[in-house]
């Protein structure tokens, strides 16, 4: 197989005092760009590879300083959203200029060694909880290069390594570049429906059942934990066809534990930070945390599972 070329990716945030992430106190790289366009997507600041501009209207006190400082005339601080997105090419110069840091600029390129070394700084919480670092998204497989030297190096150090992945990826490229260097894949099952799939995550899921089936005795052989997560979003991914499905599915895959991932409304708000817009924004149930019996309701399509 070709040797993938470097590519120095751009970083979202490194995160730590994760406890969601895997097990322990986690520090998590998130990185900027995804194979998929799923419409309620809780990091939108992730899918895109290029760095973008986030506007929070509620910071901004209107002085005009971002339009002033704007060669291409972007900006026009009267308007709602401000920034007309398809002149602005991320020059910065209005973050700059942003007394309040109602702007900033989203995504940062980092080298390999960089992002170890602020990693490194949590290995005392690593070492005392069992924690250690976890690569999400966006979708670091994207970067396949990049990971594998990173997770390198960072094994280096003992840390412990968990990848969360939509699963959209070349799976002889995975095997090589990522499976060796990690401890456990945390891999994202959204809509067992091909044409649904489509429509509500920009691509086929053909690819991403296939590479979970194979992955299942990979991982089994290696000694590597493969855990299937389950966003629920209501009336997308949460129906009880859909669960049911991917019950079956993962039944059949021979695989009996399984995350669900309850809804949050929180990216929302990103999303306008970014000059989404999305007819979900209007309905009811995207803009409440999701409840205790529609959590149990969706529990209940995975009984018999050892549900996380």
């Amino acid at each position: 197989m070709a040797v993938l070329p470097p590519v120095k990716p751009l970083i979202l945030e490194i995160k730590g005092n994760s406890l969601d992430d895997g097990p322990g106190i986690r520090t998590v790289v998130f990185f900027k760009g995804c194979p998929l366009d799923c419409s309620w997507c809780h990091n939108p600041e992730g899918k895109k590879t290029v760095a973008e501009i986030s506007f929070d209207e509620a910071e901004c006190v209107v002085c005009g300083a971002c339009a002033e400082a704007c060669a291409k005339h972007a900006i026009d601080s009267t308007s709602p959203g401000i920034l007309e997105r398809s002149l602005c090419d991320v020059c910065g110069a209005c973050v700059e200029a942003c007394p309040s840091e109602a702007l900033a600029v989203v995504g940062r390129r980092m080298d390999v060694e960089e992002v170890a070394l602020e990693v490194e700084k949590d290995a005392a919480f690593f070492k005392t909880s069992g924690g250690g670092v976890t690569l999400s998204g966006g979708e670091p497989t994207l970067f396949m290069d990049y990971c594998s030297r990173l997770l390198e190096r960072l094994e280096r150090s003992n840390i412990h390594a968990v990848v969360e992945t939509c699963g959209r990826f070349d799976l002889e490229s995975f095997e090589t570049y990522i499976l060796p260097n990690v401890d456990s894949i945390y891999y994202d099952l959204k809509i067992f429906d091909e044409a649904t799939h489509r429509k509500e995550c920009g691509a086929s899921n053909e690819v991403i059942l296939e590479n979970f089936r194979v992955l299942v005795g990979r991982c089994r052989d290696a000694g590597k934990e493969l855990l299937p997560r389950v966003p629920l979003v209501p009336g997308i991914t949460a129906t009880e066809e859909n669960l049911s499905q991917l019950a079956v599915f993962l039944t059949d895959s021979g695989v009996e534990r399984v995350a669900l991932l309850q809804y949050n409304p929180l990216w929302l708000d990103k999303g306008r930070k970014l000059g989404v817009t999305s007819t979900l924004f209007e309905r009811p149930e995207m803009k409440e945390w999701m409840s205790r019996a529609d959590l149990e309701s969706c529990h209940a399509a995975f009984k018999g599972f050892d549900i996380l």
